[in-house]
């Protein structure tokens, strides 16, 4: 890091940051989030690099407006370089509105060449020599000023994406797989922004509660309630105020006064102010009649698969193996299980067939389609 390398603040500096990058072939990206530590996430830096390395920390919280990046970010002639861009993108689109094009994901071409590990400290390690620091992974990036280490580390994310990329999009050429590469990156560029909103069911989809009794699910169910209420007050996340195993244990003995919360660390001496709150829900939770207890939702049954479609499933999961052991892939990237699963239904007979089948990709069409079908047959 140099003297010479900024901040962008203002309008006008990110003004004369995009002047300075139009014109250029690549530019390198990542943002930092602080959805560890707050209920209203938000994308809290944006990081960037140019071809020679010289990189900007974009502060979004300083400047919400981050529109004159937008047609760079649109344009499909400059290659953006992100590690990991899904979660980048749909961020991104929500809190600016960006329409992306043109992007290179270099975790996903390091998926492509069969790369034992794929994290960006180990790719920048493993493609060239360079060990990048995990220490502010986890750090609350809403915080100002930022330290010296995360100002580093945040750099030092996107400094080397122009280089790796290079050395990455070499290697999948020699192995005729750039074109699967860009695919799976333009299927990226167009996922949909990140939602904010909350559910008033979700309670329903924490792993475990289906097992509890229906008492015990009411609780949940109004102690749930009380969390979000408390995550919007405080803009803590909720399961910082409350984790699935002091939730359940709440519901599995439920305390119906203060001496009984003093036993709940999680709870206790935290949240003390709350307690009223919080045991006026439980107090309701345990008031609700039986016949109104809330209800889980069915299980959707699994259809039944046809033999015919057991057999093909079971077919193309030994294609699937043997493929992935010739190319030096992970079965997941020849043929997902959904994909597999939908292939072995629709029973495809030619190429067109194939191209038909939703989600399937071009470039497994065209790089493993007749081998696909000749297993069928």
């Amino acid at each position: 890091m140099t003297a010479s390398e900024p901040w962008v603040r203002t309008g006008e500096e990110l003004e004369r940051l995009v002047t300075e990058l139009r014109g250029g072939r690549t530019v390198a990206l990542d943002s930092e989030s602080d959805s560890l530590h707050h209920h209203r996430e938000k994308v809290c830096l944006v990081q960037v690099a140019a071809e020679g390395g010289r990189t900007w920390l974009i502060d979004p919280l300083a400047l919400r407006d981050l529109r004159p990046l937008a047609p760079l970010i649109a344009d499909p002639e400059v290659t953006k370089v992100f590690h990991g861009a899904d979660y980048d993108v749909t961020t991104m689109k929500r809190d600016f509105g960006f329409t992306f094009a043109g992007l290179f994901d270099t975790m996903i071409a390091a998926r492509f060449l069969g790369l034992p590990a794929v994290g960006l400290q180990a790719v920048a390690q493993s493609e060239l020599g360079i060990a990048l620091s995990k220490d502010s992974q986890k750090d609350d990036w809403s915080r100002r000023p930022l330290t010296p280490t995360q100002e580093r580390y945040a750099r030092e994310d996107v400094r080397h994406l122009h280089t790796l990329k290079e050395r990455l999009a070499d290697r999948l050429t020699e192995q005729g797989r750039l074109a699967w590469v860009q695919e799976e990156c333009e299927a990226v560029s167009a996922l949909p922004a990140a939602q904010r909103r909350s559910e008033p069911d979700a309670w329903q989809k924490i792993k475990g509660v289906r097992q509890l009794p229906p008492r015990a699910r009411e609780v949940v169910k109004h102690v749930v309630a009380w969390r979000d209420a408390m995550a919007e007050e405080t803009d803590i996340p909720a399961f910082r105020i409350l984790n699935t195993e002091a939730l359940f244990a709440l519901a599995r003995n439920p305390p119906r006064d203060e001496a009984a919360l003093r036993g709940v660390r999680a709870i206790w001496p935290r949240w003390r102010r709350q307690a009223p709150a919080l045991l006026s829900a439980v107090e309701r939770a345990l008031a609700t009649p039986e016949s109104e207890l809330a209800a889980m939702p069915s299980s959707p049954r699994s259809p039944q698969v046809p033999p015919e479609t057991k057999r093909r499933i079971d077919v193309l999961r030994a294609w699937r193996t043997e493929e992935a052991g010739q190319l030096a892939l992970d079965i997941s990237i020849v043929l997902p299980q959904r994909l597999l699963e939908k292939v072995a239904e629709a029973n495809p007979r030619s190429p067109a067939q194939l191209e038909r089948i939703e989600g399937l990709r071009r470039w497994r069409v065209s790089a493993l389609g007749d081998s696909l079908l000749r297993a069928l047959a």
